[in-house]
């Protein structure tokens, strides 16, 4: 490769934007509307900088082609412009700007006055800040990565099979004694066979990662001596998260990436990555200028319309990306499909998707945004799921997403922890998330799994701390205990904290049996959160965000093995069961042929079915669910009829055993008890063999029993 500073820049093209190498040069593109000059910054090994102007623009867009520039060269760009934060005019050549189309980002961000366009805490001064920000912030890197995709085949599970595993990259791996040190952490330490065999051993199907797309940490984390560790702070829309990677920053990464999904697949595990196209890092008027302010404010973020000096802020995370924008529409869109066409990933998950809806104000169903997702022949193809609210007026939208999408179900999430909790919703809300939740997704011809059934995620208390807390302990933050949910919908058993009071350790780990087998007993998409399946805590730390250490990471030596088995034998009654994976909603019609059964039905303590004064009795705390697995509406691949076992669901949420009666003909002529929840296995010791009649449920127990009829 040619020294940097003995080039020649010519024309080259306009089109792709980001840095392309073609075999003997690069051609480097960059969208700029406003933009009045652009320098090509390339960096030699040891940090030296040469400057190239870009001399061509077609089409707002400028760019060049150098010769002898290959894969591995370093390089950034800095804009000539105006400077008026009055009129949105952020440009400022002292300030290195990452390639929003860079495939990989190299070095870390160093706190520094020079990161800001303003000097000082004039944030509104029209004068801009005017010292060299090189030598603190990351630069892109030049990739060419034909990989070895030959044998790779996605596992295109279905939504009705799909059980997802919410995962950090890092966490997952860094404890776990298996792995090899140099792997931890790491897409490798994902790919690792002892993490894998894990995986298998649970049933998931999908992995969804927490950000991996390039981040960086907020000023304010690195002044206290902290970082981002969720990810939710994007740099790079197409780079893989260089500290993730156990090969180096050097494009390298890229490689690990696709070798970590190649793996995946070949063990029939998906790949669904959050993303985060809401907002960058780059924060709010106060923050730091690294790539999309200084390379066209106005045209990236939503500007408040009254003083475009400060951002329309949606995510409250400071700024929102303006996918309005036909080039911002672009940049997502090309972003989606590289990841799907070069990474091979399956899917992803929309952080805050509300806010990528918005048209003007309101929420739009029909935003441009969805409107090109839909209509790509790519991207529609895979898993989308988003998280269907944003921080702005009306931005709650759980139910309102289009079809093609799946929802992160919050009322799912609020109304089972509510129920075991001890908190008095009632019947109704409850049998509707158990199903599918039909009120919310099926109006516009959703199916039942458009709802991701979660009780816990990365965001808040994993399920062990949710039976041991009713009080956050976020101290470790350094905000003095003030950020994170104080309503976390949660019951700590009588005792706050950890104790030794075995009656009590007793009780929590049923009321994690309890939320797990609901969640796994749910018709829907159900999503567990990584080591809520092992007994992982946070030590009460509800918003784990910065904590890049043992309260996030996994601890592979302390595992409840009767957990894990507990949640294993569940994911595989669900997997041989297709009346617990319904394609369609239940209609509560009865079944002909069978006497007067139906697909659902719903039954009171006493052995009736729910009158209409028990349906909204928000008293009740103990029914039972009959699904008839004679009763499947949908058919199977060949045009069959499916057919499955029938089973009643007990839950008793309330704290004393109730005499509950197993109805009888037509419902059943006996029951075998499959799970009970009063065990740590959830196998149950006791003859399995039960008539109908009168039993004893015990308090905070959920039981399934599958129904027996004579032949």
């Amino acid at each position: 490769m040619r020294a940097a500073n003995d080039l020649e820049v010519w024309p080259g093209s306009p089109a792709p934007l980001g840095a392309h190498w073609d075999g003997t040069g690069t051609n480097f593109a960059l969208w700029s509307a406003g933009a009045q000059a652009v320098d090509l910054c390339l960096f030699d090994h040891d940090g030296t900088e040469h400057r190239h102007r870009l001399q061509e623009n077609t089409h707002q867009v400028w760019h060049g082609r150098v010769s002898g520039i290959g894969p591995g060269q370093r390089y950034g760009y800095r804009v000539h412009g105006g400077y008026d934060p009055g009129s949105g005019l952020r440009y400022n050549p002292a300030k290195l700007l990452v390639d929003p189309y860079t495939r990989a980002v190299d070095g870390d961000l160093t706190l520094h006055p020079s990161l800001f366009g303003h000097p000082g805490d004039a944030v509104d001064s029209g004068t801009p800040e005017t010292s060299d920000s090189a030598p603190y912030v990351p630069r892109g890197v030049v990739v060419h990565d034909p990989f070895p995709w030959d044998g790779d085949t996605a596992p295109r599970i279905p939504w009705t099979d799909t059980v997802i595993y919410e995962v950090h990259v890092r966490g997952a791996t860094m404890r776990h004694p298996d792995v090899p040190p140099a792997l931890r952490g790491t897409y490798a330490g994902l790919a690792h066979p002892a993490f894998v065999e894990h995986l298998q051993s649970l049933g998931v199907t999908a992995m969804e990662l927490l950000p991996v797309h390039h981040f960086v940490s907020e000023p304010h984390l690195l002044r206290r001596g902290l970082t981002n560790y969720w990810g939710y702070n994007t740099l790079g829309y197409f780079a893989p998260h260089a500290a993730y990677s156990a090969s180096g920053s050097g494009g390298r990464q890229v490689t690990e990436f696709k070798a970590m999904v190649k793996a995946l697949h070949a063990a029939g595990i998906e790949v669904v990555l959050d993303v985060v196209y809401n907002h960058t890092a780059e924060g709010d008027h106060a923050g730091p200028t690294l790539s999309f302010k200084g390379i066209d404010n106005r045209g990236y973020y939503r500007l408040d319309g009254a003083n475009p000096a400060r951002y329309t802020d949606y995510t409250g995370c400071g700024n929102t990306l303006d996918v309005r924008r036909p080039q911002v529409l672009a940049l997502l869109m090309d972003s989606l499909r590289y990841w799907v066409t070069e990474m091979h990933v399956d899917g992803f998950r929309f952080d805050l998707a509300a806010a990528l809806a918005r048209s003007f104000h309101d929420v739009d169903r029909l935003s441009a945004f969805f409107d090109v997702i839909h209509q790509d022949p790519v991207v529609s193809q895979v898993k989308l799921i988003a998280e269907p609210w944003d921080v702005g007026e009306g931005g709650y939208q759980v139910g309102n997403f289009p079809p093609l999408w799946t929802e992160w179900n919050g009322l799912y999430r609020d109304t089972v922890r509510d129920v075991w909790s001890g908190a008095h919703v009632g019947v109704r809300d409850l049998a509707y998330r158990l199903t599918g939740s039909s009120d919310l997704y099926r109006s516009d011809g959703r199916r039942p799994f458009a709802s991701v059934n979660f009780v816990t995620a990365h965001d808040g208390f994993p399920m062990r701390d949710l039976v041991t807390y009713e009080h956050k302990r976020n101290e470790a933050n350094g905000e003095d205990n003030r950020d994170g949910e104080s309503h976390n919908r949660n019951w700590n058993c009588g005792v706050e904290g950890p104790t030794d009071d075995p009656a009590v350790i007793e009780l929590r780990a049923r009321q994690v049996r309890n939320m797990l087998a609901t969640l796994l007993l749910s018709t829907g998409v159900p999503m567990l959160t990584a080591g809520d399946e092992l007994g992982r805590t946070q030590g009460g730390n509800n918003n784990a965000y910065c904590q890049d250490n043992d309260i996030s990471w996994i601890d592979w030596d302390d595992v409840d093995g009767d957990l894990m088995a507990f949640v294993a034998r569940l994911v595989r009654i669900r997997r041989d069961s297709p009346v617990l994976r319904q394609v369609a909603f239940f209609d509560g019609h009865e079944i002909p042929g069978t006497g007067g059964t139906r697909d659902l039905a719903w039954f009171a303590p006493g052995g009736g079915q729910l009158t209409t004064a028990e349906w909204f009795d928000t008293d009740l705390q103990t029914i039972g669910m009959y699904l008839d697995g004679r009763g499947i509406r949908h058919r199977d691949e060949f045009g069959h009829p499916v057919h499955d076992e029938s089973y009643l669901v007990w839950l008793n949420a309330g704290p004393d055993a109730v005499e509950v009666t197993l109805p009888g003909a037509p419902w059943s002529d006996g029951y075998e008890f499959v799970v009970s929840t009063e065990y740590p296995t959830g196998a149950p010791p006791r003859p399995t063999v039960v008539a109908p009649g009168p039993i004893e449920l015990p308090s905070r127990t959920v039981w399934l029993l599958r129904v027996l009829r004579k032949p």
